[in-house]
């Protein structure tokens, strides 16, 4: 019986490499979320040969700077960082994207991100069924309140909020 070596980012459970074949093949731009246990990050990526080349990118931690108190990760603090990055992809030109979960699952909070990368002006295929309601994207659910639309303003006009 002969051995077959699995590769290393399957073995990783970090890529899932007939998925990507298939988002590659459209010749997209993409948009990827990462939530880890504070943050959000959330990225726009033009595909090439030599290597994935990212366009934009933005990182709950900004909303600090921009007034936010609370946690980072949060349905309101996703939004508004998806908001952020389809802001900057759309001053470099991007006009169009793929949402791309890789071997993660689709979660609220990552279709919160995708519905600010949507609101920031982005063409991507997504249903509006999948998206949080506009009461859990304003934060209305939560103890620590922040003015969602005031850092959502100031991010268009770059100012802090206050």
């Amino acid at each position: 019986m002969a051995y077959t070596k699995i590769l290393r980012r399957i073995r990783e459970n970090k890529t899932n490499y007939n998925r990507r074949k298939n988002m590659l093949m459209g010749h997209r731009d993409f948009i990827t979320v990462q939530i880890s246990n504070e943050n959000t990050q959330v990225q726009v990526i033009h595909p090439e040969l030599t290597g994935d080349k990212v366009i934009s990118s933005a990182h709950s931690r900004f909303l600090i700077e921009k007034g936010w108190k609370g946690s980072r990760k949060n349905i309101p603090a996703a939004y508004l960082t998806g908001y952020s990055a389809g802001k900057k992809a759309i001053e470099k030109g991007t006009n169009s994207a793929i949402m791309y979960s890789g071997t993660r699952q689709y979660t609220q909070r990552m279709a919160a991100a995708l519905k600010g990368v949507v609101d920031a002006g982005l063409e991507i295929p997504a249903d509006e069924k999948t998206f949080p309601t506009n009461d859990r994207i304003n934060g209305e659910h939560l103890k620590v309140k922040n003015d969602v639309k005031n850092i959502k303003s100031s991010i268009d006009t770059g100012a802090k909020a206050k």
